[in-house]
């Protein structure tokens, strides 16, 4: 959508056109749902942060100041919200004390020459590999590569410098490689 109708739709949106902010979610639903869920990796969760981004949305519209698109406002409440929800997890994870932890069972199960083969495996091992990444570096990555934002979009999206997307990204990819580097190196060896 262009920056131009966008704007008419947030305008109208803010005066109390229902059907201009129903335009908007319909347009934005789809890539927020999409970042969510590569923060997330659960769809109920998902579904419950989707919906609650654009109730926030709608109830704070009217404090929305147009210093940044609707779709960089929106995708930065989509950001905290999972953020919030993943902090949250994390402190009921480490709550849990009667987990019992194998050091390396994750590993070893992800090992094995016959899960080497598949190609699901080298999107799985892609998909731990980047929700393990630190929350700065996951956050550029997922709006750059899975969203395909510019670097200019993302930092605005992010609320920092172009440069510093750019130095996430490549510190992400630096991350990324390495902890790939043995994957890659057995599939290759099995060829």
């Amino acid at each position: 959508m262009d920056d131009d109708g966008e704007a008419r739709l947030v305008e109208r949106a803010q005066g109390g056109d229902l059907a201009a902010y129903t335009e908007l979610v319909h347009r934005y639903r789809e890539r927020i749902y999409k970042t969510i869920y590569r923060f997330t990796r659960n769809h109920d969760d998902t579904d419950d942060l989707a919906q609650e981004t654009f109730l926030r949305a709608f109830k704070e519209l009217r404090r929305f100041r147009r210093r940044s698109g609707f779709y960089t406002w929106i995708y930065r409440i989509a950001l905290n919200l999972s953020f919030n929800l993943l902090k949250k997890r994390k402190k009921e994870m480490a709550g849990q004390q009667s987990a019992v932890r194998l050091p390396g069972v994750e590993k070893a199960m992800l090992s094995g020459p016959e899960a080497a083969s598949s190609a699901g495996e080298l999107r799985d091992r892609l998909a731990a590999a980047v929700d393990s990444l630190p929350r700065l570096f996951r956050s550029a990555f997922i709006l750059v590569v899975y969203q395909g934002l510019t670097h200019g979009q993302a930092a605005r999206v992010l609320g920092c410098s172009e440069n510093t997307v750019s130095w996430r990204m490549h510190k992400a990819r630096k991350i990324l490689q390495s902890e790939l580097r043995p994957f890659l190196k057995e599939v290759t060896d099995e060829m």
